[in-house]
């Protein structure tokens, strides 16, 4: 397993390599851009499926590197108002690199295809949902201030308004919806990840022949 590119990219010419992680760079900044909605601190968006298909075609250092710097040029074009947010770079490039790492192991049957897409729905969630974005918008609430609709939430849950992580963690994934917003990106990924490994299987075996 090669950590740096894809085998989809070790194919290409120095280049091409070029052209395609730029390719890439753009279309995660155009993601950031354009296909996001922020409500307060949560994000909607299908980031997680454009950095998983990233991932997969860059591989996963690259892949990382490619959502990392995409964000980091998105929020400079536009910020929204708000301060730079590290940890939403490191999420986005996290899903880049799971996805790199799951997915550029070979598999010949179609189900196995998507029990990758299963193993990698799981282990992004936790890592790049719940361990990376919601703790690191939890530190940055708890110094910065939580919002009146949360202390609302924890009041009418608790008694009081002292909140936690766990509290800010329910809020936040279910009252906020961000889990809807990472189960629409893992069915898109269910739908689209085991056409494209059969296209760049194709890819493959046209180019070396």
């Amino acid at each position: 397993m090669n950590f740096l590119t894809s085998p989809f990219l070790r194919q290409l010419s120095i280049s091409k390599k070029i052209a395609t992680c730029a390719l890439f760079i753009a279309l995660s900044t155009v993601t950031n851009m354009f296909l996001e909605i922020k409500i307060f601190d949560v994000q909607y968006s299908l980031t997680i499926f454009f950095s998983t298909i990233t991932g997969i075609f860059l591989g996963p250092c690259l892949g990382f590197l490619a959502c990392f710097i995409g964000d980091l040029i998105g929020f400079f074009v536009n910020s929204w108002g708000q301060l730079y947010m590290f940890w939403i770079g490191i999420s986005t490039g996290m899903f880049a690199f799971l996805g790199g790492l799951i997915f550029n192991f070979k598999t010949q049957k179609t189900y196995l295809i998507f029990i990758k897409v299963l193993i990698f729905s799981l282990l992004s969630f936790l890592i790049c949902t719940v361990l990376i974005n919601s703790t690191g918008f939890y530190i940055y609430n708890r110094v910065m201030g939580f919002s009146d609709a949360f202390l609302s939430y924890v009041e009418s849950k608790t008694g009081s308004r002292e909140s936690s992580y766990f509290l800010y963690l329910g809020y936040r994934l279910i009252f906020k919806l961000q889990i809807l917003n990472s189960l629409v990106n893992y069915v898109l990924l269910f739908a689209f990840v085991p056409i494209l490994s059969k296209m760049l299987e194709k890819y493959k075996f046209l180019t070396s022949n």
